[in-house]
C-alpha cells in the first residue's frame, strides 16, 4: 500500500481559519484502490508540534449538523466540525472523514462494507503526517462506531484508544441487521432516507422519485422484490438492502470484519475501549457482547456505560413516554458534558492524565424504576431510576432465576404441576404493531423507547378499534401476581419456550413488561415495555444450518432480547407477552418456509406454546440482591 506524503496531501488542501486559533484543512485522502475520501483536519495554533490525533469516520457528512451532539443545558444540535474544533482547542489534531460514496467522498457506497480497509488506509495516512505524534484515538456514534471496530480489526499502527457509542457490531447477524434470524426493517427506512441525503451517485430524476416515495404505503405493500421497492430508483442502495435481507443463514458474509468484531477481538490487543449505549438502543446487546469479548484480552482496558436512553439521546431524561428523572442524563452526572467525557478518556490514554473521579469504574449502569408512577407535567410516566456501578458484567452476585409460564396466564417460580398449552392464530396480513422498544432510524414508522403497550391512531399498522396489545387474540400474556417485595432485574434476559406450529416455519416473539397497577393517573394500569426479542424457528438449532419444523411437533426455542435493568416495585407484576410478530420492527414471517426476503404467498399459522412438566417454558431473569452501589458523583434518582 502506498502512503501519500504530507507534501502530496498539502498540495490538495484548502485551509480555513476558525476561531480560537484552530485551522481546518480540507483534503483528499487516497485509498489503496485510488478512490479519494474527503477529509477535514483540524489543527490547533501553529507550532504546537506533533500531537495525538482523534479520528471520526462518518457517512452522515463530515461537517453536518447532528442532533446527537448536544447537551442537556443547550439542546441546539452541534455540527461535527464544532465538536472537532473543541477537541482541537484542547491540543488534539482531529480528523473527520466522509465514508466512501457519501457526501464529498468518491467511490460506491455499500453500507458497512469496505470500512475496514478504508479505515486502515486512513490511519496509515494519519500516522505519516508531521502533525501526528503516533498516538491515535477514535470516536463516533452508531455507524461511526461500526467504522471504529472495522478499523481496529486491521491492527493499525498507532491506535491506542476508542470511544464506541451505540454501535461497533459484535455480530451484525445477531443484532443491528438481523436479530433472532429475522430482518430488522429499520434498514429499509435508513436506506431510503440516506439515498436521498448524502449519496454521491443519485441523479436528480431518481432523487425526485425517492422524495415522492411514501415509506408507510410501501410498508403496507410488503413483500417487495428487487425493482419493485421504494429503493428501485437507487439501485446501489436497493442491492445492498436485499443482500442483507436475503442472507438468512450465518455464513462468511456475516464474518467480514465490518460485521463481526467478535471474530477479530485479538486485533484489539492493547487498545483501551470505552463502550456506551442505552437500554432502548438496538446496539445494547452488541455493547455488552463487545465488553465480554474485549475483557478476555491480555492487554487493553475496557469500560462500559449503559443508560436509560434511546439511540444517542444521552442528554434527555426520558425515552418514549417514560421519564427517568433528572439524573438520567449524562451531563452533570457522569461528566460535565459529552465532549468532556470523551476528552477525559483520551487525555488518560493518549496523554497519561488521570481519569476523573467516577469515570474509572468498569461498569456504570442506570437501574430504571423506583419513581412515583404518576404522570409528569409533560404527560410521561414517572418511572425514575438511579446510577450504579459494578466491577464486571454480568453483575457479580447475579442470580439467574427461572420464572415459568403456566396455564391461565400465570408466571411463577415453580414448574406448573400439570401440562398445558396455549394456541393462537398468527395471520401475517395482520401483524402485531411495534410500540416502542430498542429501535433506531425507523421514524416515522416506529419510535424507540418505553410506552404503554396500547394502540392508538398514531401507531403504524394499528387498526380500529384501538386498545391494549394484550387484548389481541394473537398475544399471549403471562404475569406474576402482584409482587410482595421489590425485585431488581439487571443483565441478559433469556426466554426458553416449547412451541409447535401448523407451519413449517414461523416466528415467536417475547416482550418483558413492568405492569403497573391501576392508579389515579393510569386507571387501567400501565404496561411499560422493557425489552423484547424474536426467533425465526428455522434457526432454532443452528444459525449456519437452518431446518424447517415438522408441523405439530413440539420443539424448544430460545429468544434473546436486549439486556435491561429495572426495579419492579412492590405491587407491580412481572409480565411476559408471547406472539409471532412485531412489525415494522422485524419483517413478517410468511409461515411457508420460503427463502428469506422473497415475495411468495403468506399463510395463516396456528402457533402453540407448551407448558408444564417435560415442556417447561420459562423466562430466565438476572435477579440482583436488593441494594447496589450508587455510582460516584451520581444522584440516587426518583
Amino acid at each position: 500500500m502506498t502512503i501519500p506524503s504530507a507534501d502530496a496531501a498539502a498540495s490538495a488542501t484548502t485551509t480555513t481559519a476558525i476561531a480560537s486559533g484552530v485551522t481546518r484543512h480540507t483534503c483528499w485522502v487516497p485509498m489503496r484502490d485510488g478512490v479519494r475520501l474527503a477529509t477535514d483536519v483540524y489543527l490547533p495554533a501553529p507550532g504546537a508540534g506533533p500531537l495525538p490525533v482523534l479520528l471520526e469516520r462518518t457517512p452522515y457528512g463530515k461537517d453536518a449538523e447532528t442532533r446527537r451532539e448536544r447537551t442537556a443545558a443547550d439542546p441546539t444540535p452541534m455540527r461535527r466540525g464544532e465538536v472537532a474544533e473543541r477537541f482541537a482547542r484542547e491540543g488534539y489534531a482531529v480528523v473527520v472523514q466522509d465514508c466512501r460514496g457519501r457526501f464529498g467522498s468518491e467511490g460506491q457506497f455499500t453500507k458497512y462494507l469496505g470500512e475496514a480497509h478504508d479505515g486502515a488506509d486512513t490511519m496509515a495516512w494519519i500516522t505519516a503526517q508531521p502533525w501526528c505524534n503516533g498516538a491515535v484515538g477514535t470516536y463516533g456514534l452508531s455507524y461511526a462506531a461500526h467504522t471504529q471496530t472495522a478499523l481496529a480489526s486491521q491492527r493499525p499502527a498507532g491506535l491506542k484508544a476508542m470511544f464506541l457509542e451505540c454501535g461497533g457490531f459484535a455480530n451484525a447477524y445477531r443484532g443491528g441487521i438481523r436479530h433472532g434470524g429475522a430482518f430488522e426493517m429499520k434498514q429499509a427506512v435508513w436506506a431510503l432516507r440516506n439515498a436521498l441525503s448524502g449519496s454521491n451517485r443519485i441523479g436528480e430524476a431518481a432523487r425526485r422519485a425517492l422524495e415522492q416515495a411514501d415509506i408507510g404505503e410501501w410498508f403496507q405493500r410488503l413483500p417487495w422484490t428487487r425493482g419493485d421497492s421504494p429503493l428501485q430508483w437507487a439501485p446501489e442502495y436497493e442491492d445492498y438492502l436485499f443482500g442483507q435481507w436475503e442472507r438468512g443463514r450465518f455464513d462468511d458474509h456475516w464474518r467480514q470484519p465490518e460485521l463481526y468484531a467478535a471474530g477479530h477481538y485479538a486485533a484489539f490487543e492493547g487498545v483501551a475501549v470505552l463502550l456506551m449505549c442505552g437500554w432502548w438502543d438496538p446496539y445494547a446487546q452488541t455493547t455488552t457482547d463487545n465488553y465480554l469479548g474485549l475483557s478476555q484480552r491480555s492487554h487493553g482496558d475496557v469500560r462500559m456505560v449503559l443508560g436509560p436512553w434511546t439511540h444517542g439521546e444521552r442528554s434527555v431524561p426520558y425515552a418514549g413516554d417514560v421519564d427517568f428523572g433528572p439524573d438520567a442524563v449524562l451531563d452533570g452526572t457522569l461528566a460535565p458534558d459529552y465532549v468532556q467525557m470523551r476528552l477525559a478518556w483520551f487525555n488518560h490514554w493518549l496523554r497519561g492524565q488521570p481519569l476523573p473521579e467516577g469515570q474509572a469504574d468498569a461498569v456504570r449502569y442506570f437501574r430504571m424504576g423506583g419513581g412515583s408512577g404518576r404522570r409528569t407535567p409533560e404527560g410521561r410516566l414517572d418511572h425514575g431510576g438511579a446510577w450504579h456501578r459494578a466491577a464486571d458484567w454480568p453483575l457479580p452476585g447475579t442470580t439467574l432465576a427461572p420464572w415459568y409460564l403456566g396455564p391461565g396466564g400465570l408466571l411463577t417460580r415453580d414448574v406448573p404441576e400439570r401440562a398445558g398449552e396455549a394456541t393462537f392464530r398468527f395471520d401475517p396480513a395482520n401483524p402485531v404493531p411495534t410500540i416502542g422498544g430498542s429501535v433506531t432510524s425507523g421514524e416515522p414508522l416506529m419510535v424507540a423507547g418505553a410506552y404503554d403497550q396500547c394502540t392508538h391512531g398514531g401507531v403504524f399498522g394499528a387498526r380500529a378499534p384501538f386498545g391494549p396489545l394484550a387484548g389481541r387474540d394473537d398475544v399471549l400474556v403471562f404475569q406474576t401476581p402482584p409482587l410482595e417485595c421489590d425485585v431488581e432485574v439487571t443483565g441478559p434476559v433469556v426466554i426458553e419456550l416449547w412451541v409447535s406450529s401448523t407451519a413449517p416455519d414461523t416466528d415467536f416473539t417475547a416482550k418483558l413488561i413492568d405492569q403497573y397497577p391501576p392508579s389515579e393517573d393510569h386507571p387501567e394500569g400501565y404496561a411499560m415495555n422493557l425489552t423484547d426479542g424474536i426467533l425465526r424457528c428455522r434457526y432454532r438449532d443452528s444459525w449456519e444450518h437452518p431446518g424447517l419444523m415438522v408441523p405439530g411437533e413440539a420443539v424448544q426455542i430460545t429468544i434473546e432480547p436486549m439486556p435491561t435493568s429495572n426495579l419492579f416495585r412492590r405491587g407491580h407484576r412481572i409480565r411476559l407477552d408471547i406472539s409471532s410478530s412485531n412489525f415494522p420492527r422485524f419483517d413478517v414471517n410468511p409461515n411457508t418456509g420460503a427463502p428469506e426476503g422473497s415475495a411468495g404467498p403468506r399463510v395463516v399459522a396456528f402457533n402453540t406454546v407448551h407448558m408444564g412438566p417435560g415442556r417447561a417454558s420459562r423466562v430466565v431473569l438476572p435477579m440482583q440482591p436488593m441494594g447496589g452501589t450508587p455510582a460516584a458523583g451520581a444522584g440516587t434518582g426518583g
